[in-house]
C-alpha cells in the first residue's frame, strides 16, 4: 500500500510539471508579430525606424506590427486590442504594458487583471503571447513588480523580465527617466529577439 501511495504522489508531481509546460508554436514565414504596448513600444523620443519593433523586424525577418500608443494605460490597451486581434496573420503578441499605470499610481490589481484579460483574448484567437515586465519606478530606484511573474505563471506564458530595469539604470541607454534613446530601443529589440529564439518562436 505504501508503494502504491508513493507511486500516485510521483505521478501527480510529474503531471503538475507537464501541465505547466509552455507550448510554443514556431512562427511560419507569412506570420506576423504584434508588438502591443504604450510609448515604450511606440519608440517615444526616437525615429520610427529606431523603435524596438523595427529592430526586431530587421533581426527576425518577420513583419512586426508596431501597435504602441504613448500615454496609454493597460485599460486603454484592453479596449483597443480586440480590433487588432482580427488580423489573422498575427500568431504572436508581445505584451508590454504597465508603465503608465505605475506612473499614475493606478491599482496594481487592476493592471494584473487587464494583462490577464488581454492574454486570454489572444489565446482565444490561438495567438501566442510573450509578456515583458515593467519595473516599479519609485523614489528609491527601480524595483521588480511581482505581478508580472504571477501573470506569466498563472497564464502559463513566457516572461521577459529585467530588460527595462537594466536599460533605465544605464544613462547611456535612455533619453529621459522613463524612456530609452535610440541605442536603448535597439537593446530592447535585440533582447526580445534573443528571447523569441530561446523560446522556440524563431
Amino acid at each position: 500500500m505504501k508503494y502504491i501511495i508513493s507511486a500516485i504522489v510521483l505521478i501527480l508531481i510529474l503531471f503538475s510539471f507537464m501541465s505547466k509546460e509552455v507550448h510554443i508554436k514556431p512562427l511560419h514565414p507569412n506570420d506576423s508579430i504584434l508588438a502591443f504596448g504604450d510609448s515604450l513600444t511606440y519608440g517615444y523620443n526616437a525615429k520610427p525606424e529606431e523603435s524596438y519593433p523595427s529592430t526586431l523586424a530587421r533581426l527576425s525577418g518577420y513583419t512586426v506590427i508596431n501597435a504602441g500608443i504613448p500615454a496609454e494605460t493597460s485599460y486603454d490597451g484592453l479596449r483597443r486590442l480586440p480590433a487588432l486581434l482580427e488580423n489573422k496573420q498575427i500568431k504572436l503578441m508581445i505584451l508590454f504594458f504597465g508603465g503608465n499605470d505605475i506612473l499614475q499610481r493606478l491599482p496594481t490589481a487592476q493592471l494584473k487583471a487587464n494583462l490577464k484579460t488581454m492574454i486570454q483574448m489572444a489565446k482565444e484567437k490561438e495567438i501566442d503571447v510573450l509578456l515583458i515586465s515593467i519595473p516599479n519606478i519609485g523614489l528609491f530606484g527601480l524595483s521588480p513588480l511581482d505581478l508580472y511573474e504571477e501573470v506569466a505563471e498563472e497564464e502559463n506564458i513566457p516572461l521577459l523580465s529585467g530588460m527595462m530595469a537594466e536599460i533605465l539604470a544605464n544613462p547611456s541607454l535612455k533619453s529621459d527617466q522613463i524612456h530609452p534613446n535610440a541605442q536603448g530601443y535597439e537593446h530592447m529589440g535585440e533582447a526580445v529577439y534573443e528571447k523569441l529564439k530561446a523560446q522556440g518562436w524563431l
